[in-house]
């Protein structure tokens, strides 16, 4: 039996135990019992439905785990890791999802050959729609990782990638819900100010992102070839398509995503 642990029963990390518990994911992903901890009781309480095992502290958790899971905010990182640091041992696999966190930092605190998987998960987790970025560094075995790509498949998809990309890879797929919720927004206000139903609007805007979302993945075609496909010459698309560039959208995307990686530099130990 493979034991798997989390520190931390937050969103993220209710989202993924809740992805492993998933009575249709339990053969592919092996034999496996829960562990977990968290300060605060409330958390603990939602996880007892998926027979998650409660630890007392952090050290008991790390003790009795294979593989652990840093679900904490980045913040309350380094605290984390002076405590309990000393308690890890070169044959646990340590799994953080603290943004801007490299591996080299947990494998200062904790050892200098820790196996450390790094991942970039985001809150569509909470309905097993995530999308999850991971890596690691080179004390992971094949096995020991794909295990753990698994888990992050179980809740959506995870892609792999390079450990020097990690923060650059927070925009994408950590942040962009914020922005895409952001952007539905006006959307909606939009069709409030015209005397649309809130409901109808939602609807509707959250089935064309659901269906463009799957263009984008499915159709075969290019981004450019999929915007022109609704780009009709002299038409009401073209006609909006220019307000957004006049007020250079892509650019204030961009300057998003580079205040978001440049955050996680400042976040980075």
């Amino acid at each position: 039996m493979i034991s798997v642990g989390f520190i931390g029963a937050g969103n993220m990390g209710f989202a993924i135990i809740k992805g492993i518990a998933d009575s249709s994911l339990s053969n592919a992903l092996g034999d496996i019992s829960l562990y977990a901890y968290d300060i605060k009781s409330e958390a603990l309480g939602r996880l007892k439905q998926f027979g998650v095992n409660i630890c007392k502290d952090e050290d008991e958790l790390i003790k009795k785990c294979d593989h652990i899971f840093l679900a904490v905010k980045p913040q309350q990182l380094e605290e984390l890791l002076d405590k309990t640091g000393k308690s890890f041992t070169a044959d646990k696999v340590i799994i953080s999802i603290c943004a801007g966190i490299t591996a080299e930092y947990i494998c200062s605190k904790t050892l200098a050959d820790a196996k450390v998987i790094l991942a970039m998960p985001n809150t569509p987790l909470l309905l097993g729609e995530g999308a999850v970025a991971i890596s690691r560094n080179d004390k992971v075995s094949d096995e020991e990782f794909d295990f753990v790509e698994n888990i992050f498949a179980s809740c959506g998809i995870a892609e792999v990638v390079p450990q020097d990309k990690m923060k650059e890879i927070i925009a994408i797929n950590g942040s962009s819900p914020a922005f895409i919720y952001l952007f539905a927004k006006a959307f909606v206000d939009y069709a409030a100010s015209e005397g649309i139903e809130e409901s109808t609007a939602k609807e509707l805007f959250a089935q064309s992102l659901i269906g463009s979302a799957k263009m984008i993945t499915d159709s075969g075609y290019t981004i450019e070839e999929l915007i022109k496909m609704v780009s009709s010459p002299g038409g009401t698309t073209l006609a909006g398509l220019q307000e957004l560039h006049e007020g250079k959208m892509t650019d204030i995307v961009r300057k998003a995503c580079e205040s978001c990686t440049r955050r996680a530099y400042e976040l980075s130990k």
